[in-house]
C-alpha cells in the first residue's frame, strides 16, 4: 500500500499544534475515560503531521499536498 503524503504544510503544522494541545490536555487536565480519549487523539493528529500522512484523507479522497 502506498502511502503518499496528502496533507499540505500548513495542514501538518495545524495538526501538531492541535494535537499537542489535546494530548496536553488530556494528560494533565482532564482525568479518567475522556482524558485518556482525548490524549488518544492527540498522539493521533501529531502523527499524521509528522508524517504528512491522513488514512480518513485517503478514505474521502482528500488531499491538500500539492501535486508534483
Amino acid at each position: 500500500m502506498s502511502r503518499d503524503a496528502n496533507l499540505s504544510p500548513v495542514d501538518r503544522v495545524i495538526r501538531i499544534a492541535a494535537g499537542e494541545a489535546l494530548f496536553t490536555i488530556g494528560l494533565f487536565a482532564v482525568r479518567g475515560v475522556p482524558g485518556i480519549a482525548l490524549g488518544a487523539i492527540g498522539a493521533v493528529l501529531v502523527f499524521s503531521g509528522a508524517v504528512g500522512f491522513c488514512h480518513v484523507y485517503k478514505v474521502c479522497g482528500i488531499s491538500t499536498a500539492k501535486k508534483a
